[in-house]
């Protein structure tokens, strides 16, 4: 089957879904700062998880039951409040436990039920996920892997990893955790096919940024 995905959305507009032989993953722009949401479905148990339900509670109750059951668990990849407006209707909607940053879930509208940290794992169906903590742009953001069997690494980055940079930090100390973090947790240890989907945006591989670490830590952001 030919992969049509090009992880290209807009607001208001359709869903871009790729087709892994056990994942699915759909990709939906919302609100208005253009977060991503994401969907990531076991296509052998078609249990669901979603990632960052940020805005438009309509819209994401149709993309948390796109081609399944509504989902059993929606992970917040930090506490900015654009990441999270949708959270406590979307989590009545479908009854799914809370996930986020352990460090960053008192600051969500809802109670999380797990509360992550580095090296943790999740399941979604069949499925393994690792949690990678990128300490900067906020304490406990986090980011998701999934390491695909018959394929490429793929990884959920929130605003921590961007095409062009890293995401926002609020101190020279952050900027500095947080690249410090990005280049060993994320490029020493994944390969350059590894693709990545921001918090908002276009997606890139790490290969397609791995050239320009050094230039973003000299420039500071």
């Amino acid at each position: 089957m030919a992969d049509s995905y090009t992880g290209t959305v807009e607001v208001g507009g359709d869903m871009d879904v790729r087709r892994l032989p056990g994942l699915t993953i759909a990709k939906l722009a919302v609100g208005p700062m253009s977060n991503n949401a994401y969907l990531l479905r076991c296509t052998q148990t078609d249990e669901g998880l979603l990632i960052d339900a940020a805005n438009e509670a309509d819209r994401l109750r149709d993309l948390v039951t796109y081609e399944g059951p509504a989902v059993s668990a929606i992970l917040t990849t930090h506490r900015h409040g654009d990441h999270w407006q949708a959270l406590p209707q979307t989590a009545e909607f479908a009854g799914a436990a809370i996930y986020a940053g352990a460090a960053d879930a008192d600051e969500l509208p809802v109670a999380v039920d797990e509360r992550l940290r580095h090296g943790d794992t999740i399941t979604v169906g069949d499925l393994s996920l690792e949690i990678i903590h990128l300490r900067g742009h906020t304490p406990g953001s986090i980011a998701v892997l999934y390491r695909d069997p018959e394929g490429v690494p793929h990884l959920f980055s929130g605003d921590s990893l961007f095409p062009g940079g890293v995401g926002k930090t609020g101190s020279p100390a952050d900027f500095a955790s947080l690249i410090q973090d990005v280049s060993t947790r994320l490029f020493d240890q994944l390969p350059d096919e590894t693709w990545f989907y921001p918090g908002h945006g276009n997606d890139s591989t790490l290969g397609a940024e791995r050239p320009h670490l050094d230039e973003w830590r000299a420039r500071g952001w």
